[in-house]
């Protein structure tokens, strides 16, 4: 597995969304580097959408797997948290 500042996180959400906030507080809490695209953003909900086929949100992309929702078992395992 990558050490955890090695990989590329890309979090989609917006900033009403309560379990996209679980999502950038874990990431925040464990100190783990992301980038957030906020979907209320037309060209951000467009890639998300291109990428993931979904309109649900939190959409993860670690490391070029897309993961939709939050599953904090699930992405302690992709992160190695």
């Amino acid at each position: 597995m990558e050490k955890r500042g090695k990989r590329k996180i890309i979090l989609y959400s917006a900033t009403w969304c309560p379990h996209c906030k679980r999502a950038k507080d874990f990431f925040k809490k464990h100190k783990i580097n992301f980038t957030n695209k906020d979907v209320e953003d037309k060209k951000n909900a467009e890639e998300m959408v291109r990428k993931s086929k979904q309109t649900g949100i939190p959409v993860l992309e670690i490391s070029g797997k897309i993961t939709v929702g939050f599953d904090e078992n699930e992405v302690r395992k992709e992160c190695g948290v």
